[in-house]
């Protein structure tokens, strides 16, 4: 492909709309355009890189026995009514009326689609094991569209289905998805790891996230060199109570005592006020499990973790509580609640860190008031002891009890095990080898196809642009006549370009008629693992100049054997 027939758009400039690395480089870099809010046009040189990932992700898949299929984006509400899901996923649904009044959804997933198909043609336990999988597009309107393609309300993803007739059979499926993630990723030049991860809106027992590393991540991971533990965020475990450190002696219990905190409703606030710090604290939050009050209690410094409080109240549906249910579950207005004296029909889930410590400051259940010298239990009818915060910094490992690592990451993948919790809602069935009815055990599995490229960029990058890895990029080799009006050097590119075809290298022939400054920026920018440099003093002398951009290597090669020595560096020997 020659520069002057192709369109690569570069752009010298940091376009205003990108904050991240990777967002800025595919617009500088000639990959990708902005139609709108989180929805972007593929230009010929990012689509190249986006086909190369697909290849890479079928490839894999089909070694695992996978087989591809494609599902309508358009699908009928009922089937979201069926399983639950629509009230979970709620505004990032992309819903429209059609012309005969149904509604209608553009596909945000497809798990309620292939359980529907799967139930018209698989009857039997002879039919299964059996994965189906596809490469779509899916919509979601996301609140906040940002950093390009890696938080965007039109992207590429790669779904996989597996329908097994029992749970040690989605075991093998899980793993033979788990695998097929790994060589991907590795394929497509990614540091990864593989993370415990929470199910969320997809239900299931069990899931894994395949994170990358990145400074601009919209994940935290938490993970331990020592012994190999990582875990998003949302599931992370704490030192549970039994786990925690023996408490010193503890002090002398006095009653409690009221303290007029006139105002002072945030944690911050009374901590100052009181002249205490923020771990000598209770704060009491207020949720709404199902519909019913529930009250969950942690130390001051610390966050409730809503995945793991979800999972412990056993709840479809957990939000904050509104003003109203605080007033009528604690008598006192917002910022004043506490655990002292709370309704026996509200729950009290009290997270495991604060089993040490104490005697504690918590809010008085009135007005401008805070109650001090709270001991636990003694004070509070607590329901469940539990853990359900974030981890910090300042924890340990769950596992092993050494030193932990938090960082920010890029999701580009997750594997479920779903079990039955789409079989069972929409009723797919099948005859075990007794004759029996059973809901099929299904399993299911993402890669974000797009991610992947903004995923890639984050670590693959220096000052001066991308550094592909070979796999995907758009091109293996530029070749640069620096005066291509110089008969002997453009001579010498076109021998070149011709060679290099006839060896399957993927080439593009930089023939423009500009400087040579403009050149060298552009193809760091473009990031093409070898470039050809083509110079008159060098040609002079029989030799061209041979350039690794990943190293930033650089080598004099006879003409004669330029296109070995790029098949050399790319590893094609």
């Amino acid at each position: 492909m020659k520069w002057s027939e192709f369109l690569l758009p570069t752009l010298k400039e940091v376009p205003a709309e990108a904050e991240a690395a990777s967002h800025i480089l595919m617009l500088r870099a000639g990959l990708i355009r902005k139609l709108t809010a989180g929805v972007y046009s593929y230009l010929p040189c990012g689509l190249r890189v986006l086909r190369k990932i697909e290849r890479i992700v079928r490839e894999e898949m089909d070694r695992q026995g996978a087989l591809e299929v494609l599902l309508p984006a358009i699908q009928p509400l009922d089937l979201w009514m069926k399983s639950g899901r629509f009230a979970a996923l709620g505004e990032d649904m992309i819903t429209f009326i059609d012309r005969h009044k149904k509604q209608n959804v553009l596909g945000p997933t497809h798990e309620e689609v292939i359980t529907a198909l799967v139930k018209q043609e698989i009857g039997s336990y002879r039919q299964m094991p059996v994965i189906l999988y596809q490469i779509q597009t899916k919509f979601r309107d996301e609140a906040r569209p940002r950093f390009g393609v890696m938080r965007s309300r039109e992207f590429i993803m790669k779904d996989a289905y597996s329908f097994d007739v029992s749970w040690e059979c989605l075991d093998r499926s899980y793993a033979k998805m788990y695998d097929a993630y790994c060589r991907i990723f590795q394929r497509c030049g990614l540091r990864f790891l593989a993370v415990e991860a929470d199910t969320g809106v997809m239900g299931g027992d069990a899931s894994h996230e395949f994170m990358v590393v990145a400074p601009n991540g919209e994940d935290r991971i938490v993970s331990c060199a020592a012994c190999g533990y990582a875990a998003s965020l949302e599931k992370a475990a704490c030192l549970r109570r039994e786990q925690a450190p023996a408490a010193q002696a503890a002090p002398v219990e006095r009653p409690w005592e009221i303290l007029p905190t006139p105002g002072k409703r945030a944690v911050e606030e009374v901590a100052a006020f009181l002249g205490i710090t923020a771990a000598d604290l209770i704060k009491t939050i207020m949720y709404s499990a199902d519909g019913k009050p529930a009250a969950v209690i942690v130390r001051g410094d610390h966050e409730v973790n809503e995945a793991k409080l979800r999972r412990c109240l056993g709840a479809r549906q957990l939000t904050l509580a509104d003003e109203k249910m605080i007033v009528q579950a604690t008598g006192a207005p917002v910022g004043f609640s506490g655990p002292v004296g709370l309704s026996a029909a509200v729950p009290i889930i009290a997270d495991y860190a604060l089993a040490a410590g104490g005697p504690w400051v918590t809010g008085a259940n009135q007005a401008d008031a805070h109650l001090r010298n709270v001991s636990l239990p003694r004070d509070v009818a607590i329901t469940q002891w539990a853990d359900v915060r974030y981890i910090t910094p300042a924890d340990c490992c769950p596992r092993c009890g050494k030193e932990i690592r938090l960082e920010q990451a890029i999701e580009v993948g997750h594997v479920f095990k779903l079990g039955t919790k789409y079989t069972e809602s929409l009723q797919a069935n099948f005859l075990d080898d007794a004759g029996r009815s059973a809901p099929m055990i299904m399993g299911c599995y993402g890669i974000g196809v797009t991610r992947i490229i903004a995923a890639c960029l984050e670590q693959n990058h220096d000052a001066q642009g991308i550094i592909w890895p070979a796999e995907i990029a758009p091109f293996q080799a530029l070749i640069m006549p620096l005066n291509p009006e110089d008969p002997a050097s453009r001579a010498t590119a076109d021998s070149c370009y011709r060679q290099l075809q006839r060896q399957g290298i993927e080439i593009l022939l930089d023939d423009r008629n500009v400087r040579a400054g403009v050149k060298f920026k552009d193809a760091d920018l473009s990031g093409i693992p070898v470039q050809v440099i083509i110079g008159e003093k060098n040609l002079a002398q029989g030799n061209v100049e041979i350039k690794t951009r990943c190293s930033g290597e650089r080598l004099l090669a006879p003409v004669s054997a330029a296109a070995a020595r790029v098949q050399e560096l790319l590893g094609m020997e």
